[in-house]
């Protein structure tokens, strides 16, 4: 009769092979499809549970399959929060329950407006928008400043889009829809003549504009085309009108601008044409947004309106009549009536800028996002939630779209929606179809569904499996580790852990991952897989491999785990982000790892039909590596048959102390001489051994003459011998 060792060898030396005979057998092979193809469409612990092809085939792979009767028991394992430790899975001794709940994922991925890496980019590039507005204003205006003087007529000027641009932005003019030649017809009238082309206009902008240039009727420049006060009122002019945040900068170019421009005021309707003079005012004198221009305009002129709605101050700071006229030799403002304005300016001015830090806006749009359940919640207006603190801060939608460089005016809140709505992944949609990289960021940063609804964010590796491998990891890296050891290298996990989570969340494809050689060891390490063992080579090839043929280069290697690897990710075929990959109850990697353990299950309980002992080795060689503690051996039936098996041991020490019983088996065994390979052949070739003689199996036990050196054939020749015996 042939020995367990010899019986255990035919297997363990060929277990691919084995794994291979035993996954193509029709019944296995059936009902690894059947689990293949349905367990994605169940949702809820219910379903799960009624269909008894799927729930019995898991409990089986997970070597539950004793428990399938008891339901109530097992939903309530599946039902518990793995996050708390003291959760029903949790509290059990038999590690197996948490594993089981651990595969499955009937929680459901958490749906978020925004993930924790989407909100911090969006509003990391909303606060550095800021300090590109500003260098941009500074860049334009020194590019200005230094080749104004150099222009010596309109065509020099109007030839240089840069330039153009800058002046049309200084005026509130748009650099898109206003023609050259329509400037050129602008800038070269005579201002003295009332039938010139800008006084025509009736136009007191287009007045000012020409103004600003020393450009004669034939396009030659007077002189210098712009003297230092014209240089320094465009210049102004410009900052104010870029500008999109009140800043010490742009308060100077503010008072700048007023104190060039209230002098060639001489109506109340010329100045109201100004907004960048009006606005000046609004802040100089208190006024908010709900009081309209008119009221700017009626208090200007008259000093019983000005009265009756609060703004004296306003009236008494300009000398215009009732009909909004200067009188004969009359300014818009004497000098202290503009100092006085100034100074009111300033002082509002100050306060504005200390009220419009980022960091309040920050604030409300972390706080507000964190419970946006749709579409419709994004587009409510801070004046319109539950929060009177918010009113004056900016929108949710306006920072989102500044983030990406997209000015709120050029979509309107249905265009938005309409965007955020779209499929990403359809050629098709409304968002590819602006064939604007902007768009499509914006829209990449939160996740809506076609319904306006929030959903999973869709990552590289769904947030459940991140979890799973932070698990994983942590633990291989501390087990069997005590004292000052173990606090080193629980430091060390989480530290990795943490760069995992963050950048995973910003990975977009399997080259990008690859390329991240940190996080290709920390993958392969939570699988138990040393990365030095794996070249850049192999990794590709890995990555590149289709899950769904059998004949891919991943799933020809004799290491199942690669394969669960690939499937723990969300990339398509071409290695990027897909949601077709995800699942639901359970990710690729989750299927493949429930069918793999379910064919390596019926490996073991088909040897162990003709021999148990073959079985009992196998199931030992397969957990050995997860093995952390006495504990482990002691909660676990199979394991502790094969422990006192081997050292001869009566069954009624089950009967001792928990402690006394752990402290037996680590006088017989070193747990970490568990993670290595061949001291676990050793202590399987004393456990068959032992079994051989208590079991009165094998004759004399080649294990026993192999373990006690009165064997003088090697282990390989018995195996061959036995093989070719049997057949």
């Amino acid at each position: 009769m042939v020995s367990t060792y010899v019986s255990y060898l035919a297997v363990a030396r060929n277990l691919n092979a084995s794994l291979s005979s035993v996954a193509s057998q029709a019944t296995v092979a059936r009902d690894s499809a059947y689990y293949k193809e349905n367990i994605d469409k169940v949702t809820t612990v219910d379903e799960f549970m009624g269909d008894y092809k799927l729930y019995s085939y898991a409990m089986k792979a997970y070597g539950l399959e004793d428990m399938t009767y008891a339901k109530a028991f097992m939903k309530k394992v599946l039902e518990s929060d793995l996050s708390d430790s003291s959760s029903f899975a949790n509290s059990l001794s038999d590690g197996r329950y948490a594993e089981f709940a651990a595969a499955f994922k009937f929680a459901g991925e958490t749906k978020t407006a925004q993930s924790d890496e989407q909100r911090d980019s969006l509003l990391d590039a909303y606060e550095d928008s800021f300090d590109t507005e500003a260098e941009n204003i500074e860049d334009e205006t020194d590019y200005f400043e230094e080749n104004i003087s150099s222009i010596t007529s309109v065509d020099d000027l109007l030839s240089s889009s840069r330039l153009k641009n800058y002046v049309l932005t200084a005026f509130g003019l748009s650099t898109e829809y206003t023609s050259t030649s329509f400037l050129k017809d602008v800038l070269t009238s005579d201002l003295d003549d009332s039938e010139s082309f800008v006084n025509q206009l009736d136009d007191d902008v287009y007045v000012s504009l020409a103004k600003a240039f020393n450009v004669s009727e034939d396009g030659s420049t007077d002189g210098d085309v712009m003297s230092e006060d014209q240089l320094s009122l465009v210049t102004s002019a410009y900052a104010v009108a870029s500008s999109t945040l009140a800043s010490t900068e742009t308060g100077e170019a503010y008072d700048t601008y007023f104190a060039a421009q209230i002098g060639n005021i001489t109506s109340v309707d010329q100045l109201m044409s100004d907004d960048k003079l009006v606005s000046y005012l609004r802040t100089a004198y208190g006024l908010s947004d709900t009081e309209t221009d008119n009221f700017i305009s009626a208090a200007l002129k008259s000093a019983d309106i000005a009265d009756a709605i609060g703004l004296s101050d306003l009236h008494d700071a300009f000398n215009f009549d009732e009909d909004g006229a200067l009188a004969d030799g009359e300014t818009a403002q004497t000098s202290e009536q503009t100092a006085a304005t100034t100074a009111a300016f300033d002082e509002n001015y100050q306060v504005l800028i200390a009220n419009t830090e980022t960091e309040d806006a920050v604030d409300n749009y972390t706080t507000r996002i964190a419970s946006i359940t749709s579409i419709d919640d994004f587009l409510v207006s801070n004046a319109d939630d539950d929060d009177d603190d918010n009113d004056d801060l900016p929108e949710l939608w306006e920072m989102a779209l500044r983030a990406f460089g997209i000015d709120s005016g050029e979509v309107s809140k249905s265009e938005v929606r309409k965007i955020l709505e779209s499929d990403p992944g359809d050629p098709k949609s409304y968002v590819n179809s602006l064939k604007d990289d902007r768009f499509e960021a914006f829209r990449n940063a939160f996740n809506f569904d076609s319904d306006g609804d929030v959903t999973v964010p869709l990552q590289a590796m769904s947030e459940s499996v991140v979890d799973d491998y932070a698990a994983y990891y942590k633990q291989n890296k501390i087990r069997y580790l005590e004292g000052d050891e173990l606090t080193e290298a629980t430091d060390a996990a989480d530290e990795e852990i943490e760069y995992f989570r963050d950048q995973m969340a910003t990975i977009t494809s399997a080259s990008e991952f690859l390329a991240d050689d940190r996080l290709v060891a920390f993958a392969l390490e939570a699988k138990g897989l040393d990365p030095e063992d794996v070249t850049s080579d192999d990794l590709e090839k890995i990555f590149s491999s289709d899950l769904d043929d059998e004949d891919s280069y991943v799933n020809k290697l004799e290491d199942s785990r690669f394969a669960e690897l690939v499937g723990s990710f969300n990339f398509d075929r071409d290695g990027n982000i897909s949601a077709d990959p995800t699942g639901t109850v359970q990710q690729r990697g989750d299927v493949l790892e429930t069918v793999d353990a379910y064919v390596r299950l019926t490996l073991e309980d088909d040897q162990g039909d003709s021999n148990t002992g073959v079985r009992l080795a196998l199931y030992f060689e397969r957990e050995a590596p997860e093995i952390s503690s006495a504990y482990d051996i002691l909660g676990d039936s199979a394991l502790f048959e094969f422990f006192t098996t081997s050292f001869n041991l009566s069954s009624y020490v089950s009967n001792m102390d928990v402690d006394k019983q752990a402290e037996m088996i680590e006088n017989f065994i070193d747990i970490k001489d568990l993670a290595d390979p061949d001291k676990v052949d050793d202590l399987i070739k004393r456990f068959t051994a032992m079994y051989d003689m208590a079991n009165g199996t094998g004759g004399t036990s080649t294990a026993l003459s192999i373990l006690t050196g009165s064997a003088t054939i090697s282990a390989d020749t018995l195996l061959a011998m036995a093989q070719l015996k049997s057949g």
